[in-house]
């Protein structure tokens, strides 16, 4: 007996669904295609179908399931609970948190993507035990997520936290916003291969030559290339670090974290990446207000998101 919590990670590939007790531990996952093609309403009901069979396969009563919390790429109506538009999901104007209700008869609470992996993090990763903290995901894009004297930051229209769409490079190239020179076009996946990729058309000599005009590379290629001390790549990577150590020197004055906690896949890049970035964070940080924050890898993985997505609903979780 006890009380559980179900999150739900909605992709435009995959749905990954994950049961957890009260305190963030997860005790099963599953994952199902997200079949776009099918639409919202279909969605749902196969996303309530799987989050009953989670439950069963858990050998949980439904009954012990006491709420369940979705993250979704895009943008959110936080207060009704709907859809409004997502990235690389044409869903749009849905519902969603009253149609899973409906479905399931417990509460539902829907939040954004990287809000809910910071949820996670805070309540069972690597930022578990503080009350001031910022993830931040390195992916395809760049996401954020903002914990602050222990609750999670929306802010007046739900867009806390979208660090991503920063502008760090005045004339820079165009984002996906709709703005130019965002970080999420620097230190991004995209970023790197963008910036590699300008590199090898400029004629600098590098070992990423071959990947680049197969149009085959991708972060792990700069990474080890870096390794292996290639100037290029080097150069890469100490441009994304610096563009990203900014906007945390900003971060810093605006709600003084604790710890920044990065995420995402280029996140792997190990001390490749964090060993510059800490060197950057020092230069650009003022350093009374700088001084002690922690720059530490997240955790929880592709788990994040579900994890996080539990604790919406999960009473003593980092939610407000």
């Amino acid at each position: 007996m006890g009380e559980y919590f179900i999150g739900i990670d909605l992709g435009g590939t995959s749905i990954k669904l994950g049961i957890t007790d009260a305190t963030g531990h997860l005790l099963h996952k599953d994952e199902m295609p997200t079949r776009l093609a099918e639409g919202a309403k279909a969605g749902m009901e196969r996303m309530a179908a799987g989050a009953r069979q989670l439950a069963e396969s858990a050998g949980i009563a439904w009954g012990d399931v006491k709420g369940l919390g979705l993250g979704a790429p895009g943008f959110l109506d936080l207060a009704e609970g709907k859809i409004l538009r997502l990235t690389n999901i044409p869903w749009e104007n849905v519902p969603i948190r009253d149609g899973l209700q409906d479905l399931l008869g417990i509460p539902v609470v829907i939040d954004n993507d990287a809000n809910v992996a910071a949820l996670g993090e805070a309540w069972s990763g690597a930022g578990a035990g503080l009350t001031d903290m910022v993830l931040i995901t390195l992916g395809t894009g760049v996401g954020g997520g903002v914990i602050a004297g222990g609750r999670l930051i929306h802010g007046a229209g739900g867009m806390a936290g979208e660090v991503g769409h920063i502008p760090v490079e005045p004339g820079g190239v165009p984002c996906g916003c709709g703005q130019q020179g965002c970080l999420e076009t620097i230190s991004s996946a995209t970023g790197l291969v963008r910036l590699a990729t300008a590199a090898v058309g400029a004629g600098r000599a590098t070992p990423l030559k071959s990947d680049v005009e197969a149009g085959t590379i991708t972060t792990r290629d700069i990474v080890n290339a870096a390794r292996e001390g290639d100037p290029v790549a080097l150069e890469v990577i100490d441009t994304a670090v610096d563009a990203l150590a900014r906007v945390m020197a900003i971060l810093t004055l605006v709600n003084n974290p604790a710890a920044f906690v990065i995420g995402g896949g280029v996140s792997g890049a190990g001390e490749t990446l964090f060993t510059p970035l800490r060197r950057a964070f020092g230069r650009h940080a003022l350093p009374d207000v700088a001084r002690g924050v922690q720059i530490i890898p997240a955790q929880l993985g592709n788990d994040a998101g579900m994890i996080g997505a539990a604790g919406l609903t999960a009473k003593g979780t980092m939610m407000g």
